[in-house]
């Protein structure tokens, strides 16, 4: 039997213990014996898609990773490559140190099908220079489906010259997917690490040796609170949550019409020559056009009805109020995307003047930049 006071969990990292049901860590008695242990909360997570919720803070997560610096490793970053922006660690360098970053864009399989992969890299190293970071590269992966595995682990082999392997993001951007694709991949499929769609999954560093007597070191999520998946129930992140590859949706507008983003946010096209603006967002989001002298009233009578997720009466009601952010887009010729934290993003072309106002809850990270697509 193995010692379980020492023991960490196979699946999130935590410390086992026995004794308290309510705190983490716990595991039964009856599993200790196991070659591979794993917590209660992971069990559940794997065979009944529950997770529950756990008392560790975002200084815990912050201590967990503060270390990094101080160590000679690579440091892969993840991102989520259809919320970039939701996704991005904020203050990285000062975790890392002088360690190179490998800076990899996950879920790949979500971007629609004629988008030019050289161009998405070049796009990423130009948001990762304008938010500070300088990454040694640049490499586009689905953990999910197992694209491009091969050529990520070429990569980590390439630069981390016999040095540790820290991966880190923020939450649900897959970082445990990958992981565990990798491990599959490469014959330790025993030591799964445990992947849900809900925030907080990892708990603690977790440690998978390599040959050479160095590890990979998965590390839990940092929650970015920006994201308006940590402002609506589990049952609702599924629904904005994509989960195959993304269809575009183009909508003609003339100024003075708006269009709601199921009940998550609204635009409003406020001025500007009729044009086109492209939806990037799950293709199952309900998506309803109004005039824009109707769309308070729209809200007021449809959040959590016809304008769902969120989805009822007190979905909505729980959810932070609306404010305003207000973009003048200038025809530059360049596509603008209006990008909104943990949901997606509207495109414009560029061709036109546009004034439009972005309504979403209070939090939320609303912004704009170069075109992805």
């Amino acid at each position: 039997m193995m010692d379980h006071e020492t023991a960490a969990c196979a699946g999130c990292g935590i410390l086992i213990q026995s004794e308290d049901a309510k705190q983490p860590g716990y595991a039964p008695p009856s599993a200790l014996g196991r070659k591979v242990v794993i917590c209660q909360r992971c069990y559940r997570i794997k065979h009944y898609n529950e997770v529950a919720p756990v008392s560790m803070g975002d200084d815990d997560f912050l201590r967990i990773l503060d270390g990094i610096g101080a160590t000679q490793s690579l440091v892969v970053m993840v991102v989520d490559i259809f919320d970039f922006q939701g996704s991005w660690l904020k203050g990285l360098p000062r975790f890392v140190g002088k360690n190179p970053i490998l800076l990899v864009g996950n879920k790949v399989d979500l971007l629609p099908r004629n988008i030019n992969l050289n161009r998405v890299r070049n796009w990423m190293q130009h948001e990762a220079k304008e938010r500070g970071l300088r990454p040694e590269d640049v490499v586009l992966i689905s953990a999910e489906k197992g694209l491009h595995i091969d050529e990520l682990l070429a990569r980590i082999g390439e630069l981390r010259k016999g040095r540790d392997v820290y991966i880190v993001g923020v939450t649900n951007v897959g970082k445990s997917t990958m992981i565990n694709r990798i491990l599959h991949d490469y014959g330790a499929a025993e030591l799964e690490i445990t992947t849900s769609p809900f925030p907080g999954t990892t708990l603690d560093k977790i440690e998978i040796p390599l040959e050479d007597g160095r590890s990979i070191f998965d590390t839990p999520g940092i929650i970015n609170r920006d994201q308006i998946g940590h402002m609506i129930p589990p049952a609702d992140l599924r629904k904005i949550t994509p989960r195959s590859r993304i269809n575009s949706k183009v909508y003609q507008l003339d100024d003075g019409q708006s269009l709601f983003l199921g009940g998550l946010a609204r635009i409003d096209f406020v001025h500007g020559p009729r044009q086109p603006f492209v939806i990037y967002v799950d293709n199952d989001l309900y998506i309803h056009r109004t005039k824009l002298e109707k769309a308070d009233e729209v809200l007021e009578k449809h959040h959590g009805s016809l304008l769902v997720p969120p989805t009822g009466e007190e979905a909505a009601k729980a959810l932070p109020p609306f404010v305003k952010h207000t973009f003048k887009i200038k025809p530059t010729g360049i596509t603008t995307d209006v990008v909104i934290s943990g949901l997606g993003w509207v495109s414009l072309q560029g061709k036109h003047d546009a004034s439009i106002v972005v309504h979403a809850p209070k939090g939320v990270s609303v912004g704009i930049r170069k075109g992805l697509i």
